[in-house]
């Protein structure tokens, strides 16, 4: 079983790696993962040996709070419950962290001018002035620092009892540093009090000048400052999630018992009805029952152009409906949506732990540790070298404070988290920041042919007429195709339905297994099919063989038509390579990655699209159950590979690749068995994924460097070891300040991810400028319901009659009856009736 959990009370690096040490220790625990950026918890358990709340007391008892997280499966995918979720606990926390800076500040100010304004010549009251008020001048300072204190007691809490436990972390830093200038401070008032009951004044001025109840406060007023910074910082790293999260519907007019009402999206059954109306977002996942329009499906895929529906296409939750009316049946809602889904897989995926983090845990667990065993030294070491106690003190302060493993702790989680919201953004999918990790090191993509390279369906690529015109052959292979099962007859319906090409009746249909069909067509018997049904009636195919040989090394299915003489002509169909597909391997060979290709097609068709695309590699002939093995054949010459598949028939493949890619719709099957899912289907996606690992992990390499010499130059600057030789000692000051500039500095090193662009084909950035300004000019969607359409050619000629109008795209549905029309805002309904009229048919109602 799988749990997440809200841990509180964490603040570096060394308390997650607590935390996490604490519950693997559980008897029945598998995996779990601590998250410090998101204050989260995965646990992977046996729930029969273990229960939640046994997990909850082990963090409880480690010092730490928790509970089962706010997103359960009672309320995810509820978008607007869990945008309340998510947004309070933050602004709640930022807005303490703000009351608590400011407050700390409007203390820390008059301290500051009490302790060294007279050192910039600022006059002071009598009663704090000269060594006769030293004890006041010193109680002064004392009472200023108590509101501090008490307002960052916290720090003290948790730090003191993380100590206790046996595992110091930074609240445990910051708690001994401030906490020791404190208590010299209040020795020294003492030294003070006994130096002028005995009129040693030179005693009392040198305590005077050695106060650091200053300290004490700035330590905490700057680090309360770097906190604050970080976490406005670190709330920008889930934009991309939030702005997904903005786009999830809210409301939903249903249909229930004739009467349409508006319901909270969370209340949608499967099998509601709902009225979608423009401008819009989907509710719920489902079929389209009446109606036509375009949707933006940006959210989900990531595509900036909008996709049209009409009655019997499927809409997903939360996609923007652009322009027409449609009512849909819901079969999806809730947790069960597309859109939720994705907001799961990236709240897992940035709630994961690539294993470079984990390393930067280790080390934070032992970090804090050895830091105070530093301190202790150089106070040691300073001592017996005979420098003073102020002296050794500060120093040991410096150490402490300078050393917190924030920087450390922020270093990965962060740079995960945005680099999977970046994913998301663009229609990819990261399941794991393992699989963000690993995807960097990938030296061979192996990609399926049919649905990934490929579009998946045939379409017509040549017309070769014989012995007749190319507009007659198409008339003859539609109306033969027409009544056909075969894969090959929809490309030509397809092909057809483009040209606007009327077809004539037939009779006599039949279709001859594994050769073709034959009909009769205006009284004249007709062939279409291979070359075995031509011989089966005597139809001599000796002078387009040539052809026939050419259009199969191409890797295209060569269709012969004929009549009862001759040979008509050649229609060659193919699943044609997707226009991004030879930029995406052009772009991986780039990266250095090996390009296969693993198909169960004839190694004929496999070696044609070899050579279109410039493939290193194929595998041809492969039945998906041996797939997996092809994968790990390459995986053992020491290969680390990624499978690129439709995460259906590829699933075994998928799971056994260091990488699974699965591109596509983003099925069940893709989700289960891939690493990485890639909504939309473009294999320039597969080139954008693997740039954003090694974007993310460069980004995660710069923060950890940052972080080690950052403490590596720091502590021996702050023990002092340049003291004798230059002179150059940090203040405890100075030290807090630099920790705190050391956190932002890591957050916003990763929040320049936000910044990476996704990989772009040329012509999708044509199609993109030119989509901008066609959705500049309104777009009108209508339905018209038509009487009087019989047969194909009626269907035929209302579509021609419609587009030929400016401005008018037009599709006809012959069992409906309908037209669904796209038209721009001049375009009329008096002008499309009247077109459809003068082509001879009746309009019965335009909506």
């Amino acid at each position: 079983m799988k749990g997440k959990f809200d841990v509180t009370g964490m603040t570096c690096s060394a308390c997650s790696s607590r935390v996490e040490k604490c519950v693997r220790k559980l008897e029945g625990v598998k995996e779990v993962s601590v998250n410090l950026l998101t204050n989260s918890m995965q646990v992977e358990y046996d729930d029969e040996i273990l229960k939640e709340q046994g997990i909850i007391e082990a963090v409880v008892h480690a010092g730490y709070g928790a509970s089962p997280a706010a997103g359960s499966s009672e309320t995810r995918g509820k978008a607007q419950n869990a945008e309340v979720k998510r947004a309070n606990p933050v602004q709640e926390h930022l807005m303490e962290m703000k009351k608590r800076t400011i407050w700390s500040f409007v203390f820390l100010i008059p301290l500051m001018y009490v302790s060294m304004g007279h050192m910039a010549g600022l006059p002071l009251p009598v009663v704090l002035s000269g060594t006769e008020n030293a004890v006041a001048f010193a109680f002064t300072q004392f009472l200023l620092c108590l509101p501090v204190l008490y307002m960052n007691r916290a720090y003290f809490s948790k730090g003191f009892s993380t100590l206790l436990h046996g595992a110091p972390n930074m609240d445990t830093l910051i708690a001994v540093g401030s906490g020791a200038s404190l208590i010299y401070g209040i020795f020294a008032i003492y030294r003070m009090g006994y130096g002028l009951g005995v009129q040693n004044f030179e005693l009392v001025n040198q305590y005077r000048h050695d106060l650091y109840f200053e300290s004490s406060v700035m330590i905490l007023a700057l680090i309360n400052i770097g906190k604050y910074l970080e976490a406005r910082s670190k709330g920008k790293t889930g934009d991309a999630l939030k702005k997904l999260l903005d786009l999830a519907p809210k409301t939903a007019l249903a249909e229930r018992n004739g009467v349409v009402t508006e319901i909270p999206a969370q209340e949608i059954l499967p099998g509601d009805i709902l009225h979608v109306k423009p401008g819009k977002s989907v509710p719920a996942d489902g079929v389209i029952l009446e109606g036509s329009t375009s949707v933006d499906e940006a959210a989900i895929t990531g595509e900036s152009i909008p996709v049209f529906k009409a009655a019997g296409d499927r809409v997903i939750a939360a996609t923007m409906n652009k322009t027409g009316f449609f009512k849909m049946k819901a079969d999806k809602t809730g947790d069960d949506t597309v859109f939720s889904r994705i907001i799961r897989l990236v709240e897992e995926a940035s709630a994961s732990k690539a294993p470079i983090a984990r390393m930067a845990d280790k080390i934070a667990g032992i970090f804090v540790p050895v830091v105070m065993g530093i301190a202790l030294v150089t106070v040691a070491v300073w001592l017996l070298l005979g420098a003073g106690f102020e002296f050794a003190l500060s120093c040991g302060i410096a150490v402490l404070v300078i050393s917190c493993p924030c920087a450390l702790g922020l270093a990965t989680p962060v740079a995960i988290m945005v680099g999977t919201g970046k994913g998301a953004e663009n229609g990819i999918l990261i399941k794991s920041g393992e699989a963000l990790e690993v995807a960097h090191n990938i030296q061979s993509v192996v990609l399926d042919k049919t649905g990934t390279i490929t579009q998946g369906k045939p379409v017509v690529t040549d017309i070769y007429p014989v012995h007749t015109s190319p507009q007659k052959l198409l008339e003859i292979a539609g109306a033969l195709e027409m009544k056909s099962e075969h894969p090959l007859a929809e490309a030509i319906l397809a092909k057809v339905k483009e040209e606007n090409t009327a077809l004539p009746e037939t009779e006599n249909f039949l279709a001859v297994t594994g050769k073709g069909v034959q009909a009769v067509i205006e009284g004249q018997t007709y062939y279409a099919g291979n070359s075995k049904l031509m011989e089966e009636h005597h139809v001599d195919c000796r002078e387009i063989q040539p052809l026939m040989e050419k259009l199969a090394e191409d890797g295209k299915t060569p269709l012969i038509f004929a009549d009862e003489k001759q040979v008509l002509g050649i229609i060659g169909a193919a699943d044609v390579v997707k226009p991004t597909s030879a930029q995406a391997v052009k772009e991986l060979k780039k990266l250095g990655i090996r390009v296969i290709m693993l198909t169960g097609d004839n190694a004929r068709t496999a070696k044609a699209i070899q050579k279109q695309l410039e493939i290193d590699n194929v595998i041809a002939e492969v039945l998906p159950q041996d797939k997996e093995r092809e994968v790990a054949n390459i995986q053992k010459s020491g290969q680390v590979v990624a499978m690129v598949g439709d995460g259906i028939n590829d699933a075994p493949a998928l799971a056994r690749a260091d990488v699974g890619i699965a591109i596509g719709a983003g099925t069940d099957v893709a989700i289960e068995s891939a690493d990485i899912v890639l909504m939309k289907n473009d294999l320039l996606d597969v080139v954008t994924a693997i740039r954003l690992s090694k974007a993310v992990i460069r980004n995660i390499k710069q923060n950890l460097f940052w972080a080690f010499f950052y403490n590596t130059c720091g502590i021996p600057l702050a023990a002092g070891l340049l003291y004798p030789m230059f002179g150059l000692k940090l203040s405890p000051m100075f030290g807090a300040a630099a920790m705190s500039l050391s956190s932002l500095f890591v957050v916003s090193n990763a929040l320049r991810l936000r910044y990476f662009q996704a990989l772009k084909a040329p012509q999708r950035i044509e199609e993109n400028a030119a989509q901008a300004v066609e959705d500049k000019e309104e777009k009108m969607m209508y339905k018209m319901k038509i009487e009087g359409m019989m047969c194909q050619h009626c269907q035929a000629a209302v579509t021609k009659a419609l587009n030929a109008l400016e401005g008018v795209k037009a599709e006809v549905n012959l069992e409906k009856k309908e037209a669904y029309v796209e038209a721009e805002a001049h375009v009329t309904k008096e002008e499309l009736t009247k077109a459809v009229e003068e082509a001879g048919y009746e309009v019965i109602s335009v909506e």
